[in-house]
């Protein structure tokens, strides 16, 4: 599980970063925002930790932002000031959990946990519509017919179905996928795209993949 965290304040973000991995999850630092959260936000996580109250006029609304943009995905503020106002704040704004934080790391840790257990991901299953991913298995359904996918293909595909509807960058993908945090100058991530296309769309009624121009890849969880 990849939990995604942001703290303005560099130290607190590294402490919640090692307290989430030392529990067994992986851990990625979201660098600071601009006044559009989706470059950040727009990654192959399963649950974003945030503090939005310290440098950020109206936390409500980064909340509700931020919302929109995770989809399925748990979202949980921390509050530093382990302020009852704040962690209102934040479940008004649609959160799915909020904590206060003075010391209070083994807490923190414990609540991700508990969300990444009750969410389907962590119980091992992916897809909207007509697809299913079994990640225990590494198994590939479409419309009850098993798709046989390489280890590549298999990443797009989970990456992709990870935030359905929504483009995920070329960038975000050889992140993801390759592990590349800059542009190899090569059409690796295109050509496997093509590959999967092949197997995920030909013979069906409609195709779930799509070049989204300018913004990356997205799987669509029904016709448009």
């Amino acid at each position: 599980m990849l939990v995604a965290i942001y703290h303005p304040q560099t130290e607190r973000a590294a402490l919640l970063g090692d307290a989430v991995e030392a529990a067994g999850m992986a851990a990625q630092l979201l660098p600071p925002h601009t006044n559009d959260l989706r470059p950040w936000i727009d990654s192959c996580f399963d649950l974003l930790l945030i503090n939005p109250f310290l440098d950020w006029q109206e936390p409500f609304d980064f909340v509700r932002l931020a919302v929109s943009i995770v989809g399925r995905r748990p979202l949980i503020v921390v509050s530093d000031r382990d302020s009852l106002d704040e962690r209102m704040v934040a479940l008004d704004a649609g959160a799915a959990d909020a904590v206060g934080w003075t010391d209070n790391l083994p807490e923190v840790v414990a609540r991700v946990a508990g969300l990444l257990r009750r969410s389907r991901i962590a119980a091992g299953q992916l897809g909207e519509g007509e697809l299913r991913i079994d990640l225990i298995d590494r198994r590939v359904e479409r419309a009850g017919r098993l798709i046989r996918l390489p280890l590549r293909e298999y990443d797009l595909l989970t990456n992709l179905a990870r935030v359905p509807d929504h483009p995920v960058s070329r960038d975000t993908l050889l992140r993801a996928v390759w592990r590349i945090d800059f542009d190899p100058g090569t059409n690796r991530v295109e050509v496997h795209m093509s590959r999967l296309r092949a197997k995920v769309d030909r013979g069906f009624d409609w195709p779930m993949l799509h070049t989204v121009k300018g913004m990356g890849y997205a799987l669509r969880s029904r016709p448009e």
